[in-house]
């Protein structure tokens, strides 16, 4: 199972960087470079909300390719931290507990950009993800015994994700909402704490383009 897992990943490191590197070949409106900010996650069940969030960064590389003046392709592979923090309290039972879920991915979005003329855009299609690890952090007045950790959650992620850069120059400053699909507990202790939750992650990053247009 785990060499399945570093095959795929391994695979999809490999698809990113062949993607950026047709980038400089497809035309000389493409642009490619390295981004990152900051991001803003939680993880929902029926409801996104920003109450309990994980606040944390998302850093990596992007290409554009089949690029014109209004329609690019444009994948990206980025480090990216998720999670939340869960609150249990039940006076009656004296119960005081903090969890906090720490998830990082390696993210894999691959995007339609509708250019908004030269200064805007807009970004919008699927990404998949892959867990890196996972750190649960726990405090309060329970001893937890059943200590979780990465093998409690799927191994996989992927969603829907939609967002809008501004560009100046060869700079890019935009804002992105990522909204899971996939349960992120894989265990019965993962769903004790987490149930059917997924992942919910909001960013705001700084793009340099590389590329000469």
């Amino acid at each position: 199972m785990n060499a399945r897992k570093t095959k795929i990943t391994t695979l999809l490191l490999l698809l990113t960087v062949m993607t950026l590197g047709w980038t400089n070949r497809a035309d000389a409106q493409a642009r490619m470079g390295v981004k990152g900010g900051l991001n803003v996650s939680n993880l929902f069940v029926d409801d996104v909300d920003d109450e309990n969030a994980r606040f944390g960064f998302n850093v990596g590389v992007y290409g554009q390719i089949f690029s014109n003046d209004v329609f690019a392709l444009q994948p990206e592979l980025l480090f990216s931290t998720k999670g939340s923090k869960n609150e249990f309290k039940d006076a009656f039972f004296g119960i005081d507990q903090t969890v906090k879920f720490n998830l990082n991915y390696i993210d894999l979005p691959v995007l339609a950009v509708i250019k908004l003329g030269e200064s805007a855009e807009i970004h919008v299609g699927p990404y998949a993800s892959y867990l890196v690890n996972a750190n649960i952090d726990y405090s309060g007045n329970i001893n937890a015994t059943d200590e979780l950790d990465k093998d409690d959650f799927s191994a996989f992620d992927f969603g829907l994700a939609g967002g809008i850069g501004f560009n100046f120059g060869a700079m890019q400053v935009g804002a992105r909402y990522n909204y899971g699909l996939v349960k992120v507990a894989d265990s019965n202790n993962g769903e004790l704490l987490l149930g059917d939750a997924k992942n919910s992650n909001a960013q705001l990053y700084l793009a340099f383009n590389f590329a000469q247009d």
